[in-house]
């Protein structure tokens, strides 16, 4: 069975990458905790770019096919 499109987006907005894991799209999700963790540490100053990468997760989460 698989998850809706909600389901995912749903479970990226707390955790992530964890949608894109839930998809199966392991290397995304893999991509997703490597860099969008070292860029949003690297940059957390601007509260913009950490923003942006965890906006991005969630959309990509809900629209990107499993």
């Amino acid at each position: 069975m698989k998850p809706t499109y909600g389901v995912p987006a749903i479970f990226s907005f707390f955790i992530p990458g964890l949608g894109q894991l839930i998809k199966g799209q392991i290397l995304k999700a893999f991509l997703i905790w490597a860099l969008g963790g070292v860029i949003g540490f690297l940059l957390a100053w601007t509260l913009i770019v950490p923003f942006l990468i965890w906006a991005w997760n969630v959309y990509d989460a809900y629209n990107a096919p499993a």
